[in-house]
């Protein structure tokens, strides 16, 4: 059976979204999104405001690496060759705002958001993980990005039959609001 992309409002979406399954599976991974990788998370320009006004706030969450790596080179850098904005990296690996819980990467900024320190859950890009959205013109491509550090995630959602896409309501009604949320899982369930 083979599925469409599906557009709305300015947003194509790959019916990856749909066919394939995930649910994080962190103590499998330990969190290695935050870690491997060449550029920090990608930032919306409406963030880099944000992530500075919140960097003072979260240092307590971070490790001491990661605090000297904002100290010496800022909270983001703009990659030339993304064309985006991106969360500084420890040594050009682990993503600055990480800190470790038995062995596991996890958000410093999330941590803080969690205890009420901040209102910002963290960049819409690490939510939305494993998707990412690129601009097409004016448009939005929403794509799921397989990346082998994530194979027992795929497995568990596999087992629990949950798409990608129901993974992400969440995030994707943060970033897109109920009604496109709502007019996406229709449009699926429709191509049954």
């Amino acid at each position: 059976m083979s599925f469409e992309i599906v557009e709305i409002d300015g947003k194509i979406i790959s019916p990856d979204l749909k066919t394939k399954h995930f649910i994080c599976d962190l103590t499998v991974c330990k969190g290695a999104c935050c870690v491997e990788g060449d550029n920090g998370a990608p930032l919306e320009k409406n963030e880099l405001e944000i992530i500075d006004n919140l960097v003072e706030k979260v240092k307590p969450y971070l490790t001491q690496e990661g605090i000297t790596a904002i100290e010496k080179n800022g909270a983001y850098q703009y990659d030339e060759k993304q064309k985006e904005y991106g969360t500084t990296l420890i040594d050009g690996q682990a993503c600055a705002f990480i800190n470790y819980e038995k062995g596991i990467a996890v958000c410093g900024i999330e941590k803080a958001y969690k205890d009420k320190v901040v209102d910002f859950k963290k960049p819409i890009s690490c939510h939305l993980y494993p998707v990412r959205v690129t601009k097409i013109g004016k448009n939005e491509a929403l794509n799921y990005e397989q990346w082998d550090i994530c194979s027992a995630a795929c497995v568990k959602g596999a087992q629990e039959k949950l798409p990608v896409y129901k993974f992400l309501k969440e995030p994707l009604t943060r970033k897109y609001g109920e009604q496109f949320y709502a007019t996406l899982e229709y449009a699926f369930r429709n191509e049954d």
